[in-house]
């Protein structure tokens, strides 16, 4: 899939990759799409560890969401090609099966977590615990992270344009949900 875009990825490529015939893969995956739901719930459970190991020591709040998002980019730029899986959808007959996504859902309720430990310190306002919170965190590390896999894609986290600009949106944060004060 690096090499070939997550939607090039074939049957025959990963049987000739094994070293087996195409019919042999079918004792194991039923299809290409069963191939794609294990891709993403690996990628998914490895993600969602590594956005629990950058919030572990960090302060809760704020602090913890900022270190969580960044260990998620960090990893999402070191595994691009599942990183698109998971996040970009680029094969678009593919739909994660329920148990799949239930690994994304625990990461979205990780991260409502740490907006609601920021509330419940004044970091930010109540309207942080909306729906409409994780839909603009969502997009703050969506948009960095497109831009770089677009124009930077092999370029570290803080290197280059657009990576070190995350720092600078998470800083904005609480401008969107001010305190009552």
């Amino acid at each position: 899939m690096t090499e070939d875009g997550v939607n090039g990825l074939s049957l025959a490529e990963v049987a000739r990759r094994l070293g087996v015939q195409p019919p042999s893969l079918y004792k194991y995956f039923p299809s290409l799409l069963a191939i794609y739901d294990a891709l993403f719930l690996e990628g998914q459970r490895q993600h969602l560890e590594a956005m629990r190991a950058g919030m572990r020591g960090a302060s809760p709040g704020l602090n913890a969401l900022t270190a969580g998002l960044e260990a998620s980019g960090r990893w999402l730029l070191a595994n691009r090609a599942v990183g698109e899986l998971l996040f970009w959808r680029p094969v678009p007959s593919f739909h994660p099966s329920p148990e799949a996504f239930a690994v994304s859902v625990e990461m979205v309720e990780l991260q409502r977590g740490a907006l609601a430990d920021a509330v419940a310190k004044g970091e930010l306002g109540p309207a942080a615990n909306e729906e409409s919170a994780i839909y603009l965190v969502s997009t703050m590390i969506a948009g960095v992270l497109s831009q770089a896999f677009a124009n930077e894609p092999d370029l570290p986290w803080g290197e280059g344009r657009f990576t070190p600009m995350f720092a600078t949106l998470m800083r904005l944060l609480p401008a969107a949900f001010q305190t009552d004060e």
